[in-house]
């Protein structure tokens, strides 16, 4: 583009220096004063560089860790004083370095690493009490791990595994007296003979409309 602006320039001037009339000097001068100006321009723009941007450097693909296989350790030994639970795992060759432990207030979970190619895992997803998890410990030793644990309140341990209360529901029917005399008219009424039949059966009549005090005295 310049070099064609600058070969018009050229050929203006050359009519500017044969031309005779004001009117068309003016013109000539004009065009001239014009181009010019888009030389510039166009020399300017020639000039700037464009601004080159940086290639964008793609993030860093983190490689995806293989899912780490377990085996499970569930045969241990354990045992207890009013403060602590102590659980013995045998396994030969472990590097403490390599043992992770999580400890809860109502679960444990301790993971061992490439033992001899292996590795393993013992957890106790629900423990029988509260333990204090900041106080917990994993010991190893050459031929076993020792897990320390500390517990939040001090007695015995019926379990090391949380069971439910069986007791609690033999001890709502405790509550009604009648219930268990119930019961143990059902069981005579069942093995007894025609007679004791008889006899139960009118008790439990008896019992039901609230006379049962009398009604029991033959039994």
């Amino acid at each position: 583009m310049a070099e064609e602006v600058g070969l018009d320039l050229e050929e203006l001037r050359k009519l500017q220096n044969i031309a005779k009339r004001p009117r068309v000097l003016n013109l000539i001068s004009s065009e001239i004063c014009n181009l010019e100006k888009l030389r510039e321009s166009a020399s300017v723009v020639s000039n700037v560089k464009p601004e080159v941007k940086p290639a964008a450097v793609p993030a860093p693909v983190k490689p995806v860790s293989p899912a780490v296989n377990y085996v499970t350790l569930g045969t241990f030994s354990w045992d207890q004083d009013s403060e602590k639970v102590k659980v013995y795992i045998s396994l030969e060759g472990v590097d403490e370095d390599k043992v992770e432990a999580e400890f809860k207030q109502m679960s444990l979970d301790v993971k061992i690493h490439d033992v001899q190619g292996k590795n393993y895992r013992c957890a106790i997803p629900k423990l029988n009490e509260e333990i204090v998890p900041e106080k917990c410990k994993v010991l190893v030793k050459p031929k076993r791990i020792v897990i320390t644990m500390f517990k939040s309140s001090r007695g015995n341990w019926m379990d090391i595994h949380y069971k439910e209360d069986k007791i609690k529901p033999s001890l709502e029917k405790e509550k009604d007296p009648m219930a268990g005399i119930m019961d143990l008219m059902k069981n005579m009424y069942e093995g007894g003979d025609e007679e004791m039949k008889k006899t139960i059966a009118k008790a439990w009549t008896d019992a039901r409309s609230g006379k049962a005090g009398d009604s029991l005295k033959g039994l």
